[in-house]
């Protein structure tokens, strides 16, 4: 037997000097997609930088739409139905004289006590608008004075920041860390990083652990609820509570005239951002990909209103901050709410 007859086969050899040929191709085995995990990206898409934080607060916050046309209407609406109302008390606390002395000063006393509560209650209203208008004019100082490197200009907005949260017991040993850094000869960049680490940062944590709450109540809750109206006053019950507390945890303290002025900052941001696109692709990509056909209908559906819930949180934090994200890492809803997705065994804090 000659030597080219004993040589075995080549398995593979050259074309063109860079392709290989094999005659067993390796199997190629397709990887399953993880369909929560593409929810989560879906949901993280276009998170909204500083440009859009900047945006939505201009038009909530620090919008001065008192003299409007739909200011002005409401103003004259307002002042109409008051008039209204006052003289319509006046005449009944005079009629009540009228009947018995002892009745109208009754009736007198009653109409006092719920001027004054309406007094206070407009009060209240003002220094919770005036104090949101602050942080939300305190974040925008704090971002240009870092970008301008302004020591003088971040040496006194960071002594601001510090005073918003003089009355928090749990911030007293980092409010005096930040008021000793004022004090050294610190650039004025990295003196408002240092803030936003020492003194912000603690909040964050709080704000990411509400949120994940939130997230992980409407999930679960949806998922058990056996009518879609409930599913719907809980998630939109839970929403509000979030932005309460999140304004809450940042300084805001917002009421009910407030409120409106965090959810249209709040709603502003969503939109920029491109929520509610989102959200109807992760309808299509969470229930129409197979999960619901996987698990339950009902098991969508909650993980999907969990998504949603919390990217509204992580718009109010974006919104209620009173620094620029710099130093920490803007949170995506998988930092917040991994539990939500299959592919992280992360638990729920």
């Amino acid at each position: 037997m000659s030597d080219s007859e004993r040589r075995p086969r080549p398995r593979a050899f050259r074309l063109n000097g860079d392709e290989t040929v094999t005659s067993k191709p390796a199997p190629q085995v397709e990887e399953e997609a993880d369909i929560f995990a593409q929810a989560a990206e879906l949901a993280d898409v276009a998170q909204g930088g500083e440009e859009a934080v900047e945006a939505v607060r201009a038009k909530g916050f620090l919008d001065r739409y008192v003299f409007s046309s739909g200011g002005v209407f409401l103003s004259a609406l307002t002042g109409l139905i008051t008039l209204a109302l006052s003289v319509w008390i006046w005449n009944f606390v005079e009629d009540l004289f009228a009947r018995s002395p002892i009745l109208g000063t009754i009736g007198l006393a009653l109409a006092s006590a719920a001027a004054l509560t309406a007094l206070l209650f407009v009060a209240r209203e003002i220094r919770a608008i005036l104090l949101q208008n602050h942080v939300a004019k305190l974040h925008a100082d704090l971002a240009a004075a870092r970008t301008a490197d302004d020591v003088a200009a971040a040496r006194t907005r960071v002594l601001d920041l510090c005073k918003l949260y003089e009355s928090r017991a749990e911030l007293a040993r980092p409010r005096a860390l930040v008021a000793d850094y004022v004090k050294q000869i610190i650039d004025g960049k990295d003196l408002v990083d240092l803030a936003e680490r020492s003194l912000v940062a603690p909040l964050d944590e709080i704000a990411r652990r509400e949120i994940a709450a939130a997230a992980k109540r409407v999930s679960v809750v949806t998922a058990i609820s056996p009518r879609a109206i409930l599913d719907v006053i809980f998630v939109a019950g839970q929403a509000i509570m979030l932005m309460r507390r999140i304004a809450e945890i940042y300084g805001g303290r917002p009421g009910l005239l407030g409120f409106f002025k965090l959810a249209r900052s709040v709603g502003a941001h969503l939109a920029i951002t491109g929520t509610v696109a989102v959200g109807d692709t992760l309808l299509q990509q969470v229930l129409g990909y197979g999960v619901a056909a996987r698990l339950s209908a009902k098991l969508g559906e909650g993980v999907l209103n969990g998504l949603l819930t919390a990217r509204v949180g992580l718009s109010a934090m974006a919104v209620c901050r009173p620094t620029p994200f710099v130093t920490e890492k803007q949170p995506g809803v998988k930092d917040v709410a991994p539990f939500l997705f299959s592919g992280d065994k992360t638990k729920a804090p």
